[in-house]
């Protein structure tokens, strides 16, 4: 009977030990390939332009160039701000390039 047991302790931690092995390997995989983080994201590589443009203001929204509308702008926003705000928490800097974003994107679209 403990026989059984301990077998059956032992293709349990092989299981998971195979688990955990995968995802480092599919971790390991996506890090090599390009711009994929720890968890399978993929984030933007680089730092912030000197001078903000439509195309680097959608990065920081983490929206697509082809649905600024004001109201899709102001949503993301807001999701963002409610994350990286300074008084919860959030970097300050961040928040004023979320605000900043926010506000050359209402400038310049419809």
């Amino acid at each position: 009977m403990s026989s059984a047991i301990l077998i059956g302790c032992g293709v349990a931690g092989a299981a998971i030990a195979g688990r955990i092995g995968l995802q480092a390997f599919k971790r390991y995989q996506a890090g090599a390939g390009g711009a994929a983080g720890a968890l399978g994201k993929s984030f933007y590589k680089g730092g912030f332009e000197s001078q903000m443009n439509r195309r680097e203001a959608a990065l920081i929204l983490q929206m697509s160039e082809r649905n600024l509308t004001k109201a899709n702008i102001r949503k993301r926003h807001r999701e963002l701000m409610l994350l990286n705000h300074p008084d919860r928490g959030g970097s300050p800097y961040l928040a004023g390039k979320v605000n900043e974003a926010k506000e050359f994107l209402e400038k310049t679209s419809s």
